[in-house]
């Protein structure tokens, strides 16, 4: 995809959607970063489901201590992986009295230094809670980055590296919000539902179909 056709489909996104949110549930920095760790390989309705009742007995990383790992299982026991995401959790809250004053840091390598926490999920936490331009490459934003042919790459940070090279800076921060919610609802992966999709004319993937079909006729 061609850089000023980059821009244009961020015009339309910016256009459709001027504030996009992520849809996880959260009610503060830290119930944030438990939240985005519960996500990997999971939904976030279902994450949702699950840290509805415990955002209500958690909001701290003293709080998640005092719950113990037993009891924070019984809360996202209906999440996938949730028998290791527990252990990571009660780590990363550990570390975060430990190292932070229980604070979450607004530091990449802080952050993926802490139990549970990769790249992904410090890039969606440092863009959200502190408005930092970084992009979180999930498996929908990977996928709409290279179908699209906007940022081609065959591993994550190569996606992420390219996107940052050719987005807007006006649109950096609410890019990744963007990008995801177009791949979730629009872009999908089975089924793209290209006569859904607002930026189809700029788009490799579609051209290439469109191409096929006349050729065929």
């Amino acid at each position: 995809m061609k850089k000023q056709d980059v821009v244009k489909v961020f015009d339309i996104f910016h256009s459709l959607n001027p504030e996009p949110k992520g849809e996880l549930d959260s009610t503060n920095t830290y119930t944030l970063l438990v939240a985005v760790a519960l996500s990997a390989q999971a939904t976030d309705v279902g994450v949702n489901k699950a840290t509805e009742s415990l955002f209500k007995v958690v909001s701290t990383p003293y709080d998640m201590i005092d719950l113990g790992e037993e009891r924070l299982i019984e809360y996202i026991k209906s999440i996938g992986l949730y028998k290791t995401k527990a252990k990571n959790i009660m780590l990363m809250a550990q570390q975060l009295i430990d190292l932070h004053n229980g604070e979450v840091p607004n530091d990449q390598k802080a952050l993926e230094a802490l139990g549970g926490v990769g790249r992904k999920t410090a890039n969606v936490v440092r863009n959200i809670a502190f408005g930092e331009p970084t992009i979180a490459v999930d498996t929908h934003l990977f996928r709409v980055s290279n179908r699209t042919g906007m940022a081609p790459g065959k591993k994550p940070l190569q996606v992420e590296k390219a996107l940052a090279k050719v987005i807007p800076k006006k649109y950096i921060i609410p890019s990744h919000h963007w990008l995801i919610l177009h791949g979730r609802y629009i872009c999908k992966a089975r089924k793209p539902e290209c006569d859904k999709c607002p930026i189809s004319k700029y788009c490799d993937y579609y051209k290439e179909k469109e191409a096929k079909l006349d050729f065929s006729d």
